[in-house]
C-alpha cells in the first residue's frame, strides 16, 4: 500500500479521490500554494507535481481539472476556476449561446511523484457531456453546468458520479499503477 501526500486544499476534492482510492493508498493532504504555469493541463500538472514533491520531500498526488468546451476549440480548459469565478456559471453557459454545439469534456489530470528527483506521472481521465443551464446542488465548480446521461454532476448522488466522473478514470487508473507496481515487487 502506498503512502503519499495529496496535495491540494479543496477539500471536495479530497473526499472524492479518497472514495475513488478506498484501501488502495492511505492518503495525507496538504494545502501547498503551488504555481499555476502557463500550458498544457500535463505541463501545469506535472509543474505543480515537480514542486510539490520539493515541498513536502516525499511521494505526492496533485490534481488539475479542466472544463473543454468543443465549440470552443478546448477552452476554458484548465483555466476554468477564473472563468467561473468572473462569470459563474450561467456566464460560462452563455459563451456557449451562439454555437450549436454544446458537447464539452471534464478533464481530471492527476500527476504522480515518488519524491523531488522523479519525474512526475501523468494519469488522465476524460467524460464526455454537454453544458446546461444549471441544475442540482453543488458547491464545486462546474458540476452543475455539466450533463451526462440526462443528469449533471451535481443532480447525481455521490456513488453514480463517483463511478464514473472524469476524477474517477484518473484515479483508478493511477490505483491499476499502483496495484501492478506493488505486485511486482
Amino acid at each position: 500500500m502506498a503512502n503519499l501526500v495529496f496535495v491540494t486544499g479543496n477539500q471536495h476534492k479530497i473526499s472524492e479521490v479518497k472514495a475513488i482510492l478506498g484501501c488502495s493508498a492511505v492518503i495525507k493532504t496538504a494545502s501547498l500554494d503551488l504555481p499555476e504555469i502557463q500550458g498544457t493541463l500535463e505541463e501545469i500538472t506535472r509543474e505543480k507535481c515537480r514542486v510539490a514533491a520539493q515541498k513536502v520531500h516525499g511521494p505526492v498526488l496533485v490534481e488539475d481539472s479542466a472544463l473543454e468546451m468543443h465549440a470552443l476549440n478546448k477552452l476554458p480548459g484548465p483555466y476554468v476556476k477564473p472563468f467561473i469565478e468572473a462569470l459563474g456559471n450561467v456566464g460560462l453557459c452563455k459563451l456557449l449561446e451562439p454555437y450549436e454545439d454544446k458537447t464539452a469534456e471534464a478533464v481530471c489530470t492527476l500527476g504522480y511523484s515518488p519524491g523531488p528527483e522523479s519525474e512526475p506521472m501523468i494519469f488522465q481521465g476524460r467524460l464526455l457531456g454537454r453544458i446546461v443551464l444549471p441544475r442540482g446542488v453543488s458547491s464545486f465548480g462546474w458540476e452543475p453546468i455539466f450533463e451526462v446521461d440526462g443528469q449533471t454532476l451535481a443532480e447525481m448522488n455521490t456513488e453514480k458520479k463517483n463511478g464514473l466522473s472524469h476524477r474517477w478514470m484518473a484515479v483508478s487508473k493511477f490505483t491499476e499503477w499502483l496495484r501492478n507496481t506493488h505486485s511486482s515487487r
